[in-house]
C-alpha cells in the first residue's frame, strides 16, 4: 500500500508518499480503505521531534490517527458491520499514527452519516471523543453555563456544538476574526487572551458554571476565579492542571463502547442538521507537506484534512 511517512524527524518537507506495508485487524477492529485522514497539532510535533512523544516512534512513521472510509476487512467479534460499510473514527492512539494511508485499522469507529462529506469525517473521529469525555466529566445538561477557553479550533469547535446540544449556554474565546464563526455554531464570542474575568463579566452577569480549558495558555488561574472552584474546571492542555487542583482529560481512546458514546451522539446530531466538523482545508495525500505548513499557521479555525484518494 501507500503512505504519507517520515523517516526522519524534521520540517514538513521530511513527508514522502510511499509504498509501506498493509496493517490488518486483530479483534474488535476494522480496516477501512481511507478516503480521508486529518492533521492535528500531534502531527506536527510528532513529525518535528519537539514532541516528548518522538522518542517513541519507530521510523519511518505513518502520521494521523482520525480517517474516514470503506471497510473492507472485519476482525473477530465485530458485530452490525460489514465490508463496504462507510464508517469513521479512529486509530488505537497508542500507536500514535497509521491513518494517513491507503489502508487503515480502525480501534473505534461507527457510520458515517449521509449528510456528512468525507473531509468532515476523516476530521471527527478524536475530536468528538475527546469533546465529549470532557463535557461528561464537567457534567454539562440543560441550562449549564459553559466557557470554553479556546473554542475556535479543532476540539473547540466540536466540544461547542455538543455542548449546546446538551441545552448549555456556551461562552467561547477566540481571536475576533473567529467571532462570526463562533456564533454560526451557537457560541457567545469573547476575545482570547488575559484579563478574561473582566470581559466575561461585561457580557453577563449570571455566573459561570464550567470552564473548559482546550487552549492550554495559561488560563487556569483565572477560569477557576470565575467558576469559584477548581473541580468546576477540565483542561485538555496544560499539563500544570495538578498545580491549580485541575483535572487534565487525556482519557485513553480505544474499545468501542468509550468511543462510540461520542460518534453515535454526534451522528445522530448531524443526521438532524445540527452538528458539523469544521473543515479549514483539504489538501491531496502528495501534497501532506503543505498540509502540515498550512496546519501550523493561524488562524486555527477547523481541521486540515488530506484526501487520500488523490496521490498525483
Amino acid at each position: 500500500m501507500f503512505a504519507v511517512q517520515f523517516q526522519r524527524f524534521g520540517p514538513p518537507e521530511v513527508l514522502t508518499l510511499g509504498p509501506a506495508p498493509e496493517p490488518h485487524p486483530g479483534p474488535h477492529q476494522v480496516r477501512i480503505a481511507v478516503r480521508t485522514a486529518a492533521v492535528s497539532p500531534v502531527d506536527l510535533g510528532l513529525r518535528a521531534g519537539s514532541s516528548p512523544m518522538s522518542k517513541n516512534l519507530d521510523l519511518p512513521h505513518i502520521p494521523g490517527v482520525d480517517a474516514a472510509g470503506v471497510i473492507d476487512e472485519i476482525g473477530a467479534g465485530v458485530m452490525d458491520y460489514a465490508v463496504g460499510d462507510e464508517v469513521f473514527g479512529a486509530v488505537d492512539v497508542a500507536r500514535l499514527g497509521g491513518a494517513s494511508a491507503q489502508y487503515a485499522v480502525l480501534d473505534f469507529w461507527t457510520h458515517k452519516p449521509h449528510g456528512m462529506t468525507w473531509a468532515e469525517a476523516g476530521a471527527a473521529g478524536t475530536g468528538i471523543e475527546t469533546a465529549t469525555r470532557a463535557l461528561d466529566l464537567l457534567d454539562i445538561k440543560e441550562n449549564t453555563t459553559l466557557l470554553v477557553d479556546g473554542a475556535a479550533g479543532g476540539v473547540g469547535s466540536i466540544a461547542v456544538q455538543l455542548a449546546v446540544a446538551r441545552g448549555a449556554r456556551v461562552i467561547g474565546t477566540a481571536r475576533p476574526d473567529s467571532h462570526p464563526f463562533l456564533r454560526e455554531l451557537g457560541v457567545e464570542p469573547v476575545d482570547y487572551g488575559h484579563s478574561l474575568p473582566a470581559r466575561i463579566r461585561a457580557l453577563t452577569a449570571a455566573p459561570v458554571d464550567r470552564a473548559l480549558d482546550v487552549a492550554g495558555a495559561g488560563s487556569l488561574n483565572e477560569l477557576i476565579e470565575l467558576t469559584g472552584t477548581a473541580d468546576s474546571v477540565v483542561t485538555l492542555a496544560d499539563f500544570k492542571a495538578s498545580t491549580y487542583g485541575v483535572r487534565l482529560s487525556m482519557g485513553r481512546i480505544g474499545g468501542q463502547p468509550d468511543g462510540v458514546h461520542g460518534l453515535t451522539s454526534a451522528t445522530a446530531l448531524a443526521d438532524r442538521g445540527r452538528f458539523r466538523v469544521p473543515v479549514r482545508d483539504t489538501y491531496p495525500a502528495h501534497q501532506a507537506a503543505q498540509a502540515h505548513e498550512t496546519a501550523a499557521r493561524p488562524p486555527r479555525r477547523g481541521k486540515i484534512v488530506l484526501d487520500m484518494t488523490h496521490t498525483s
